[in-house]
Parts: C-alpha cells; structure tokens; sequence
C-alpha cells in the first residue's frame, strides 16, 4: 500500500521573509517559516522551520521544530525537535524527540516530556484554537 502524505495548503503557512523583523507575539493554527529576525513568543499548532538566516530571540511553542539558525530561548515541543547542521541554540529544550545533526550547536538543558506534560506546561490548548471551520460542529438535538 502506498503511503499517502498529508496535503498541505501553502497558504495556511504564515512567512516571515530574510530582512524582516518583528517583534511581538505569534499565536497560529499553522506552521511558520522563519528566515528573518522575531523577537517574541512564537505558538503554534503545527510545524515552526527557521531556516539558515533566522534569528529568534524568545519562546517557541509548538507541535515541531526544524532548526537551521539561531535561538537564544526556550522551546517546549510536543513531538519532535531537528537540530540542523549549523544550527545554534542557547536555551532549554522540552521536548518528546530529538534529533541532532553534526555541526549544530547547543548551549543549555534539554528535558524529555511527554504529550500531558507538554499540554500542562506549554498550556498550549487553551492559548491556539482551530479556525471553526476545521472544529467539530456540535450537533442539535431534536
């Protein structure tokens, strides 16, 4: 049986382009892609990727993180974390899985988590929603 790959909507993927930077907070459903510069509290749904030119000065909280930059903060992961070659973080890991290639670098502590420990810290239920369309519709009774 062949495998079927999720499809995903690349309009769903929120973007911050190499040369921009934001400071603030992200709050996303979705996966993002860093390549620029945030300062801030990143939460998300799905996948966040900072690609080779991102720099991130705060929090990630999400369900996955492909790492290539840089990170000078915490990040809470509720499957898995890839350290990229030439990646470098200087933080605390909380994470289910990780995975490290040569040449990343890592300056902190890493702890392992499981799924309930990842909701109860990172609290990220409560904090990102689905969009209504993607919830179950309650269902009226008669």
């Amino acid at each position: 049986m062949a495998k079927v790959e999720p499809t995903i909507n690349v309009n769903s993927v929120s973007r911050i382009s190499a040369g921009t930077v934001i400071k603030g907070e992200i709050v996303s459903p979705y996966d993002i892609r860093i390549d620029g510069t945030f300062e801030g509290k990143i939460q998300s749904k799905g996948r966040v990727v900072a690609g080779e030119t991102a720099v991130i000065k705060g929090d990630i909280i999400c369900e996955n993180v492909d790492l290539w930059g840089k990170i000078d903060g915490n990040i809470f992961v509720k499957d898995t974390l890839a350290l990229k070659e030439g990646c470098v973080v200087n933080g605390g890991l909380n994470v289910r899985r990780l995975s490290v290639e040569l040449g990343s670098t890592f300056n902190g502590t890493c702890r392992m988590i499981s799924e309930s420990e990842f909701n109860k810290v990172a609290g990220i239920d409560q904090q990102v929603q689905k969009p209504a369309a993607q919830r179950p519709q309650p269902v009226a009774a008669n």
